[in-house]
């Protein structure tokens, strides 16, 4: 059995959106860039190609071409080629569940990025960034308030800025949400956290439901407020360069950072996997960096090859 490419694509899109239940932008981005692996085909004279089109070689091909691709700052980074790849592969499943003769997934290899170091920020790193934004502004209570939420729930920043106040419950210091894939889970907030998120909210005199709302501009005819995700991103980009630290924090590092430091304090990989929302622990796995390291030093304090005999005669 075949099916046209432009057909099958349009009905995975449609798969994703009613019976995955992923998010517009989920949806929207496979659509890009399985859109690209059409205009790839259009490259190689083939105006209306077929499923049964995309084989080892043509894979191949594809890879090639995607690498040569421009991307923000010269070629395509190879961690924004698996995005396709990964896309490429969801296809393929999904394709092969529908009883279709296309190749397997699993021959096609996710490229690896070169750097595979997992940026954190350490508990001296953390208190620079929080200690940036200036508090006798609203702009800076704002922002110290959305640095205290990242760290100290771990959300993503597209969660984060979904919030409306009506959500948090500051005497319990606890939240449900829906995030990524549609996995509900209950968020918990420091108590530190939560009272910068007090002063903040405190300090508004708006009747706008967001959570993080953002100062100056024009008001958007939607008459909201609410602060998007590419302006937090701006915004921590900008306390870290005041902070001068090493790393290129994102706010997706302070939830990388929440999880460390979880981690470090005992924490077990499942709890934090639920915490996380993750809906795979291998995905929580990646952290086992700070694991590793603690069973090390159990081993070290308490194997018994490890505890040297007082009474050994030299």
């Amino acid at each position: 059995m075949d099916l046209d490419l432009n057909t099958a694509i349009r009905r995975f899109l449609e798969h994703l959106e009613i019976e995955k239940n992923c998010s517009k932008l989920t949806v929207r981005n496979y659509q890009h860039y399985l859109s690209v692996l059409e205009r790839y085909f259009q490259s190689k004279g083939m105006e209306k190609p077929n499923v049964s089109d995309i084989n080892p070689e043509t894979v191949r091909d594809f890879r090639l071409y995607l690498s040569r691709l421009p991307g923000t700052h010269g070629e395509m980074k190879v961690v924004t080629q698996g995005y396709y790849v990964i896309a490429l592969r969801s296809f393929l499943k999904w394709l092969i569940k529908n009883d279709y003769e296309v190749m397997q997934p699993e021959k096609i290899d996710v490229p690896r990025n070169k750097d595979h170091s997992l940026k954190f920020l350490n508990a001296e790193q953390l208190e620079r960034l929080l200690n940036q934004p200036l508090l006798s502004t609203k702009t800076g209570l704002r922002d110290r308030a959305i640095l205290e939420m990242l760290f100290s729930t771990g959300l993503r920043v597209s969660e984060l800025v979904r919030l409306n106040r009506e959500q948090i419950n500051l005497k319990t210091r606890e939240f449900g949400i829906i995030g990524k894939g549609g996995k509900a889970r209950v968020v918990f907030i420091s108590q530190r956290a939560a009272e910068y998120i007090d002063r903040y909210l405190k300090s508004r005199t708006d009747h706008d439901e967001a959570m993080f709302i953002r100062y100056g501009g024009k008001k958007e005819l939607t008459g909201s407020l609410r602060l998007s995700a590419r302006s937090v991103e701006r915004m921590v980009k900008h306390y870290v360069r005041l902070a001068k630290l090493p790393i290129e924090a994102t706010p997706h590092t302070l939830r990388h950072s929440m999880a460390t430091d979880l981690l470090r304090a005992g924490a077990d990989l499942r709890s934090v996997q639920e915490i996380l929302g993750h809906k795979n622990i291998a995905t929580t796995q990646i952290y086992t960096h700070v694991t590793d390291a603690r069973l090390r030093e159990v081993h070290e304090k308490y194997h018994l090859g490890n505890v040297v005999d007082s009474n050994k005669k030299d």
